[in-house]
């Protein structure tokens, strides 16, 4: 590669270097071999030919240029084909290890409630199928994530034998609005696992959503069991920092609140 490359650009090597040794060698001897005291390069020439000379310098000047902007837009390219590709690898990493908790807990209750496994499966094809071809997209509409946020929630309820309470708030312009996928599913799962799951009764997630053409609020508060560990600043957590940092540098804002045996999030986007 690197010999092809040498080869590609031998021809420019030559035409630089060429344009530079020429000039010098012609003031060298004048000097040297001359014994000239000063030297006024092509001043002994005609007009035409110094005129001549000052047009190649000029296209070479331009077209050095011109080859250093395609080379800046290259290295630009590829910047940003990396930062598609890392976006679409921590997307991916986003639910498979809640998928494989679901196959388990449906594994348990195959015996002991099959239509609520019926609806286990069903809902958690909907989801499989958003993260698997919806989540491979660079954007998706606000009304297609809150159903995938609504249809996650639906699973859990059905998941879960006790009372939880769950209020999904949302204030939004218009449901074409868009933004990068899976980019809240980390904050609802984690109000779920660290929240609702550890905690026998009086569970509550509240959700609220406003979105308009220029800004996004998610904020996401749940109540947890103070006594149990609340780890939320895992592999989760971190995926979604980094991703908000490749989709929205300087254009996001995280922040998480834990007291009082209440936890919140929440997100804000510049559109």
């Amino acid at each position: 590669m690197k010999s092809i490359l040498r080869d590609k650009y031998l021809p420019v090597r030559v035409v630089i270097l060429g344009s530079i040794l020429v000039p010098l060698a012609i003031t060298t001897y004048e000097l040297i071999i001359l014994g000239k005291d000063s030297v006024i390069f092509l001043g002994e020439y005609p007009s035409a030919v110094g005129i001549i000379v000052i047009i190649y310098y000029i296209l070479l000047l331009v077209a050095a240029l011109i080859w250093l902007i395609k080379q800046f837009q290259s290295l630009l390219n590829i910047r940003n084909e990396n930062r598609k590709n890392e976006l679409l690898h921590l997307q991916s990493q986003v639910n498979p290890h809640f998928f494989f908790n679901m196959l388990n807990n449906i594994y348990g209750l195959v015996d002991k409630d099959t239509a609520a496994v019926k609806k286990i499966i069903l809902k958690l094809s909907e989801l499989m199928r958003y993260s698997i071809y919806e989540g491979e997209k660079n954007v998706v509409t606000i009304s297609e994530e809150v159903t995938y946020l609504k249809n996650y929630i639906e699973l859990h309820t059905i998941r879960y034998h006790k009372e939880i309470t769950v209020q999904f708030h949302t204030a939004i312009e218009k449901e074409n609005i868009k933004i990068r996928p899976l980019l809240l599913i980390i904050l609802l799962e984690n109000a779920f696992k660290h929240g609702v799951e550890n905690l026998r009764e009086k569970a509550y997630v509240h959700i609220d959503l406003k979105v308009n053409q220029s800004s996004f609020i998610f904020v996401i508060e749940n109540n947890f069991d103070a006594a149990e560990s609340l780890g939320q600043s895992g592999i989760g957590l971190n995926n979604l920092k980094r991703r908000l940092q490749l989709a929205y540098p300087e254009k996001h804002m995280l922040r998480i609140d834990k007291a009082d045996s209440v936890y919140k999030a929440q997100l804000e986007l510049q559109l």
